[in-house]
């Protein structure tokens, strides 16, 4: 967000933003849904039985996150958002 703002680009309701990744070597590790999808070669299977490489119009999006070094951890607590056709957004 400080890269997007630091021009002055300001923020603006609708605006969707994603964090980078930090995915492991193992499979079960990947992070990004580019990752999860192997570069739209691997489809990934939602827990309803629907396959997809791509957020779609109407998707639910949550992000959480943590900090924690030893026993202290700070939490960032969570968003939740939903993908909306770009005809039925209104500011």
């Amino acid at each position: 967000m400080a890269h997007h703002t630091v021009s002055g680009c300001n923020m603006q309701v609708g605006d969707l933003l994603g964090s980078g990744t930090i995915s492991g070597k193992e499979k079960d590790s990947r992070g990004s849904l580019l990752e999860l999808t192997w570069n739209m070669t691997e489809t990934l299977t939602l827990s309803n039985g629907e396959s997809r490489y791509f957020i779609e119009d109407g998707d639910g999006i949550v992000m959480r996150g943590y900090a924690q070094k030893d026993e202290v951890r700070v939490g960032f607590g969570e968003v939740r958002g939903k993908i909306l056709p770009a005809n039925d957004f209104h500011y």
